[in-house]
This record gives C-alpha cells, sequence and structure tokens, in this order.
C-alpha cells in the first residue's frame, strides 16, 4: 500500500480550482439568452401552448418564425409580466 501526503497547498490548490470551476458553471446559467423558443416562454409564464399561441395571436407576444421554430425576446416577455403585475 502506498500512502500519499496531502500539503495544505494541494488543498489551497484544489480549493482554487473548484472555485474556478463554479464560477464557470454559475455564469453560464445567469447569462440570460436575448431569444427564447416557445418551450422556454411557457416555463417562464407558466402557460399553456395554447395560451401562448393566444398571446401571438392577439398581438400581445410579438415573436420572429424561422422556418417551424418561433423566437420570443426575453424583453418582450418581462415587458408582458411587467404590464400584467398586480398592485
Amino acid at each position: 500500500m502506498h500512502l500519499e501526503l496531502i500539503t495544505k497547498d494541494d488543498l489551497k490548490t484544489l480549493k482554487q480550482e473548484i472555485i474556478t470551476e463554479l464560477k464557470t458553471i454559475i455564469g453560464s446559467k445567469t447569462e440570460q439568452k436575448k431569444w427564447l423558443k416557445s418551450a422556454d416562454v411557457r416555463e417562464l409564464l407558466n402557460i399553456s401552448p395554447g395560451t401562448l399561441q393566444n398571446l401571438r395571436i392577439n398581438g400581445t407576444l410579438p415573436y420572429t418564425k424561422m422556418g417551424k421554430t418561433m423566437y420570443y425576446e426575453y424583453d418582450e416577455v418581462v415587458k408582458i409580466l411587467t404590464q400584467n403585475k398586480s398592485a
């Protein structure tokens, strides 16, 4: 059996590597995308596909369609949330 000693410097290096990795993971998740797909919008607003379709049809939520995929601007989604906020 081989015994290895871990020094304080080894632990400091490991700690720094863990902190750097966590910052990378957290940073990538907190960066907000400018354009969202329908599933993202439904999750944010907690609405059904039919309700999202109604928001598109009545012009409440502008969208861009590329192929079969619809995209919504994040700022527009936030605007809807703000406009419908109760006092």
